[in-house]
């Protein structure tokens, strides 16, 4: 037996298999944490932040965490709907007055939340810009990414629209005037002791951070204006990305799954109310497929599945099928990720909490089979 009621001889398999994941080619190195009933029961880093291997992982490595960033987001919309600055019916249009045209101009925050907007999921809403400013990223989405169908009808993973409108709703209606860099900051990496995590690469990071290697999976250029590069986004101090901009440990990670899995609150910082975070890993796309993951498990020879959407979060749900928060896993398991990389989920009914960051992006499906099978050993070990 392992600390946290985790069984040690399939903790030992977990890293047994990372190893040979690594040995394999299929990435090049991970750092996992795994805690169950709050206490930590599995902490490793295991392989290199290369290719070429010349540089071992540490468990304080950092790394850019794309999409994992869109949980900090949700999660400040959760807590500015709780404190009444808007709510899930509000109207975006009636936040940000620019954003009109039929159909979109019906979506509310919910229909963010949930990526039920009807508009499609576009990677860069103006080909060839830089992606480090949020006045700039928003303008861009008022000007290019129109609805489709009328929102509510149609799940369509948002990877950028979506939390560009959220971080300028969270900016505007702000209390404090703050940048949302600094939202971000004083309102949720500090409180939560999150001391390794910002927006943008903060430059005390730089030494420990684990410059992404695409792969060749990720079908755009993430441009910053101040640093050479076709993904120098993130290696830039100064981004205001809400979609992808973030940059994090392991650890960091699991103590934001730890004040979700403690019901909003760690070490004496509450974030959100228990009953927002129950309403936030319930599912509300109904049998909606998530039309972006349609895609892959198509051309993966897979059963196509609903999107399992939350208020933010994805949700395990009931079916067994392909599914990164694995399939042994309670339905009401619920996380975030971030592309062929990174991923962090909470099972409240075993009440294990789970994050871990990667180095080598691998494709869609790939990630997908990983991660099913690492968060299956990990669920398998709780006795």
């Amino acid at each position: 037996m392992a600390s946290g009621g985790m069984w040690q001889d399939r903790l030992d398999r977990l890293k047994e298999v990372i190893e040979q994941d690594v040995a394999r080619g299929d990435y090049f190195g991970a750092v996992l944490t795994v805690g169950r009933h709050g206490k930590l029961a599995f902490q490793e880093a295991v392989g290199t932040a290369d290719g070429a291997g010349t540089k071992p992982l540490a468990k304080d490595s950092v790394f850019s965490v794309f999409s994992t960033s869109k949980a900090f987001t949700n999660v400040l919309i959760l807590r500015a709907i709780e404190e009444g600055r808007f709510a899930l019916t509000t109207k975006v249009k009636d936040i940000l007055p620019e954003f009109t045209g039929a159909p979109r101009e019906q979506a509310t925050f919910f229909h963010l939340l949930s990526h039920t907007t009807g508009m499609p999921g576009v990677w860069i809403p103006k080909p060839g810009m830089y992606l480090d400013r949020l006045d700039e990223l928003f303008a861009a989405v008022v000007e290019n990414v129109h609805g489709a169908i009328e929102p509510g009808l149609r799940c369509d993973y948002s990877p950028l629209a979506n939390h560009v409108l959220m971080g300028e709703a969270l900016r505007r209606t702000d209390p404090k005037g703050r940048r949302f860099r600094d939202i971000l900051h004083e309102d949720l990496f500090a409180p939560l002791g999150m001391k390794d995590t910002s927006m943008g690469l903060r430059p005390d990071l730089k030494p420990r951070h684990v410059a992404p290697d695409m792969r060749g999976t990720v079908p755009i250029k993430h441009l910053s204006r101040t640093i050479p590069g076709d993904n120098a986004l993130f290696e830039d101090p100064d981004v205001e990305a809400p979609h992808v901009g973030c940059a994090s440990t392991s650890g960091d990670l699991w103590r934001f799954a730890e004040m979700l899995r403690r019901g909003g609150e760690l070490d004496g910082a509450r974030i959100l109310s228990p009953r927002t975070i129950a309403m936030a890993r319930k599912v509300w796309t109904g049998e909606m497929p998530n039309e972006l993951y349609r895609g892959v498990a198509v051309r993966a020879g897979w059963e196509t599945s609903p999107a399992y959407m939350g208020l933010g979060f994805n949700v395990r749900g009931t079916r067994i099928v392909n599914h990164q928060l694995g399939t042994l896993t309670s339905p009401e398991t619920y996380g975030n990720y971030g592309a062929g990389s990174t991923l962090f989920w909470v099972d409240p009914e075993l009440d294990v909490s789970f994050a871990c960051t990667s180095a080598g992006v691998m494709t869609q499906a790939a990630n997908i089979e990983r991660f099913q099978k690492l968060s299956d050993l990990v669920v398998s070990a709780a006795i």
